[in-house]
């Protein structure tokens, strides 16, 4: 192509590319501002009812950062820097902060509001129904949104609304044969499956009267009873049953003098007592040197072998003399393209003792999942046919960008295929791929579907019914936390807290082994 020509090309297409960049940053730029308004119009109501005003104050001055920043030609660096910041920020950093900050507070259930909705709750649960007090027909209703009782006194058929602000008088309203309410007006009374959807909430509300409280007994019926137990603001403690507790601050409880605390307490600040806990409890820390062993074995174990099997194949299909790599391809990516959740179900069928197609196939009676080693075993065997596609896509790419001058001198050299390949093509392959080798050993660490889908952790020992042989630590925070029947946000966050520091440690070692790497093949 001549200067000529290759100039008016120049001008023919150098106005066509402006104006594409020019309308694509008008359009995210009204993206962004478009977000940013539809939040304030989403967040500002709420917190103007709250009297947030720090919040408000804060929100307001991002919104108008952002505007201005948009709005105006200069910082084209920050147009584009800011919007990344935001998502850093909001799905990286905060939930960092949030986990390592409800690590040093007893959050969970029986913890997971402040002192006044405890009592609210200790005062409301202990309600009972005293000889003689009142009892209504209830009809369970909607008034907007909120749920409220549609309370029918037997005797004079007067119909009151009941909510937690207490009582007041419905009138108009039909009453059924059976003298519930069908029909108020105001009022979108519940037909029995869609109050028996709501059985919870209407167990939990409580309407206040002079007596005492009313509350439903059933779906159809409501009575006025007295809390057994109530608060003493004087002594700041809760009375009744012939006994007293007092609140303990430290530990977000009502305790009694013999140690006996009530089920309902409240959100505190514990400070480092659930890392002592994890550090000292016998229940938690007299398993962890062994279940953190095998928590390594199984990530390094996982990397390797996919890693080993992935390389294998992308040579192979690497080769120049190969021919069908596109079928091959194909079908080698399959188990990378297949829901992981589903395949993690199948496996463990696979491996069942008694109709798996494994010991079918092959003629075995193998307990797989029954004895240590084998689970161990099975479970790595399923990571690596979960993974190695993954190894094996990201190590034909980095394949591509290896020179293949620098195999063909090696053996014009006269140097054996191993020794090209363990001299020249590894070392380039590892500078390349061993931050993706990196990541991939985090995952495993915490890879918990892997674990719960196929063992569930087992098996389980009889002298430790709660650690199983294949355990990981994140699958024993999830049961140790949450398969109690009770949820411990707590504890959860800081075995999480644990776990992250290790696996930062180990990757921040290992990427300073891979900038000394880099720098000796660069």
């Amino acid at each position: 192509m001549s200067l000529d020509v290759r100039e008016a090309a120049e001008v023919t297409t150098a106005p066509r590319s402006r104006r594409e960049l020019t309308t694509a940053f008008v359009v995210s730029r009204i993206a962004v501002l478009a977000v940013a308004a539809a939040i304030l119009l989403y967040a500002v109501p709420p917190l103007v009812a709250a009297e947030s005003w720090i919040s408000l104050t804060l929100l307001l001055l991002a919104g108008a950062g952002i505007g201005y920043l948009y709005l105006t030609r200069r910082f084209v660096p920050a147009k584009y820097l800011v919007p990344g910041t935001v998502f850093l920020l909001a799905f990286q950093v905060f939930p960092v902060i949030y986990t390592v900050s409800t690590a040093f507070t007893n959050f969970g259930d029986g913890h997971r509001g402040d002192k006044a909705a405890a009592i609210s709750a200790i005062e409301t649960g202990s309600v009972r129904q005293a000889p003689g007090s009142p009892e209504y027909g209830l009809s369970a209703a909607l008034k907007g949104d909120t749920l409220v009782f549609l309370l029918v006194d037997p005797k004079t058929k007067q119909v009151q609304e009941g909510s937690p602000d207490g009582l007041a008088a419905v009138q108009g309203a039909r009453l059924g044969v059976t003298g519930k309410v069908l029909e108020a007006a105001g009022y979108t009374v519940l037909k029995a499956p869609e109050a028996a959807a709501r059985a919870d909430q209407i167990a939990e509300l409580a309407v206040p009267t002079q007596g005492g409280l009313i509350k439903a007994n059933g779906l159809s019926r409501a009575v006025e009873g007295r809390a057994a137990l109530t608060y003493d603001a004087g002594c700041d403690c809760v009375k009744g049953d012939g006994d007293s507790w007092k609140a303990d601050e430290s530990q977000g409880y009502f305790v009694n003098a013999k140690g006996e605390h009530l089920a309902q307490g409240w959100q505190v600040n514990v400070g480092f007592a659930n890392f002592a806990r994890v550090l000292t409890d016998p229940t938690l820390s007299a398993h962890f040197l062994g279940m953190f062993t095998w928590n390594m074995a199984f990530a390094v174990l996982s990397v390797l072998t996919t890693f080993a099997l992935g390389m294998g194949v992308a040579l192979a299909l690497h080769h120049p003399k190969m021919r069908g790599t596109r079928f091959y391809r194909i079908a080698l990516i399959l188990p990378y393209a297949m829901p992981a959740f589903a395949m993690l179900l199948v496996w463990r069928d696979l491996f069942n003792r008694d109709f798996g197609l494994i010991n079918q196939l092959f003629g075995l009676d193998v307990d797989w999942m029954g004895g240590m080693l084998s689970a161990k075993f099975a479970v790595i065997l399923v990571n690596l046919w979960l993974g190695f596609p993954y190894m094996f896509l990201v190590t034909t790419g980095a394949l591509q960008a290896i020179p293949r001058e620098l195999t063909e001198a090696a053996s014009i050299d006269g140097a054996p295929p191993w020794y090209a390949f363990r001299k020249v093509t590894l070392p380039l392959l590892l500078v390349a791929l061993t931050p993706l080798l990196i990541s991939s050993f985090a995952f495993n660490f915490n890879n918990y579907n892997a674990i719960a889908l196929t063992t569930d952790g087992g098996p389980f020992p009889a002298e430790s019914p709660t650690v199983g042989g294949t355990d990981l630590l994140i699958s024993y925070t999830v049961r140790l936390a949450f398969g109690t029947g009770s949820a411990q946000f707590g504890l959860a966050a800081t075995m999480s807290v644990f776990i992250f520091a290790i696996v930062a440690t180990i990757s921040a070692i290992t990427f300073r082994r891979t900038r000394k790497q880099e720098d000796v093949y660069a």
